[in-house]
């Protein structure tokens, strides 16, 4: 079977600290941890990290040597800006849309947040995988970490 490589954006560390998302944020960590998934982030994540509180940053620096690490290309500069061209997000919200193209660009299984406004969002969702379609790629699956999680 194979593992699933599952896109983190970093509000999937952050969660970790929050009452409301620590379980499945946990959880879905200690999977990376153990080779059950596969972590999956990007520079984008890396760039978004340098602000974050301090146990933040020092869960994922416990955590790097568990995940892979995509790089910035032309083809994801290309679709992030077909969403924003496309109004699914606006200029301000840019770094979502980087999320949502890094993980499309490298054909990974699913991205995980929990960020419902941008990205676990619906309408959002259709939005982003119509561009996707559209520029010949395949459709992103979204969800929580805790739809993800085993539950074993």
């Amino acid at each position: 079977m194979k593992t699933l490589r599952v896109y983190l954006d970093t509000s999937v560390i952050g969660g970790c600290f929050d009452e409301e998302f620590e379980d499945a944020s946990n959880k879905l960590i200690e999977e990376i941890r153990l080779g059950l998934k596969i972590g999956v982030v990007s520079e984008i994540f890396l760039k978004e990290l340098e602000g974050a509180p301090i146990q933040v940053k020092e869960l994922f620096d416990s955590l790097k040597d568990y995940v892979e690490i995509l790089v910035w290309t032309d083809e994801v500069d290309k679709l992030s800006k077909e969403y924003l061209n496309n109004k699914v997000v606006t200029l301000k919200y840019y770094g979502d849309a980087m999320h949502i193209s890094y993980a499309t660009v490298y054909n990974v299984d699913v991205l995980v947040s929990w960020n419902f406004k941008h990205i676990v969002n619906y309408d959002k969702i259709l939005r982003f995988n119509s561009i996707n379609l559209a520029n010949g790629y395949k459709n992103l699956q979204i969800y929580t970490p805790m739809e993800v999680i085993s539950n074993v």
